[in-house]
Formats: C-alpha cells, structure tokens, sequence
C-alpha cells in the first residue's frame, strides 16, 4: 500500500473500488469515474493522465492480502471528514452508471456508509439522486 496517499487519489481508489468489487469494470462505470474527475471542483488540479496508474494502484491494494479491509481503512485516513458524503456520493455515482447493482457494489456500499459513518438520511438522498439520474425512458 502506498505511504501517503492524496485525497484525490483516494477519491479514484473508491470510485474503482466499486466498479471493480463484482469482478467486472463496466464500460459506462469507467466513463463516469473519467467524467467525475474532469468535472468534479474535488479533482482541481488533478492529473487526468495519471488516471490509469492510479487506478491500478487501487486494484493492486485491492489484489492484496485483507484487500477490502486496507482500502476502507485507506479511504478514512485519506479523505477528509468533510468530503466523506461527496465520496459516497462519487462512489454511487460510479455503481450506479450501468443500471446494474450486484451484490458486491451493494456490499461496499453498505461497509463504506458504515466505515465513514454516512448517516441514512444522507445515504438514501444520494442515493435515490444518483437512481434518478441514470433513469431511463
């Protein structure tokens, strides 16, 4: 696992996280998390060409012994507490992008809402804001 770790980084270690707990990176996921950090006033300054590296970076943490566990306890020391429902929120964003939530992305979501200790309230407006967005006709 890496020393120090920026926010930034750990903000696409979350949003990699969910799309890749299931075992398959959907293409409309990936295309969120580059959209997200284009986007996003969070990733000013953020290097959209390093991307890639670390997001293998969080799926090498992730291959690892306890990998679940160390990205959780990464992402709490990583991420202000201040920025801990934009992180939700990011990571909701991401699983919920190709309309399908299996198991796994529900799973982490649920150990992320716990680990930050993200209240219900907070949790469901985001995630019914999330929903209503990739609604289609």
């Amino acid at each position: 696992m890496p020393q120090t770790v920026s926010t930034q980084d750990a903000l696409v270690y979350a949003m990699v996280t969910v799309s890749a707990v299931d075992g398959h990176m959907a293409d409309p996921e990936l295309m969120t998390i580059g959209n997200l950090t284009r986007v996003l006033p969070v990733f000013s300054g953020f290097d959209s060409d390093r991307l890639p590296d670390v997001s293998r970076t969080a799926a090498e943490i992730l291959a690892g012994s306890d990998g679940l566990e160390n990205m959780l306890s990464l992402l709490e020391d990583a991420v202000p507490e201040k920025l801990y429902d934009t992180l939700y929120a990011m990571v909701v964003e991401v699983a919920v992008a190709d309309l399908d939530l299996p198991q796994e992305e529900l799973r982490f979501l649920s150990l992320l809402r716990d680990r930050l200790a993200i209240d219900k309230l907070t949790a469901a407006a985001l995630e019914r804001s999330a929903t209503a967005r990739y609604r289609r006709v």
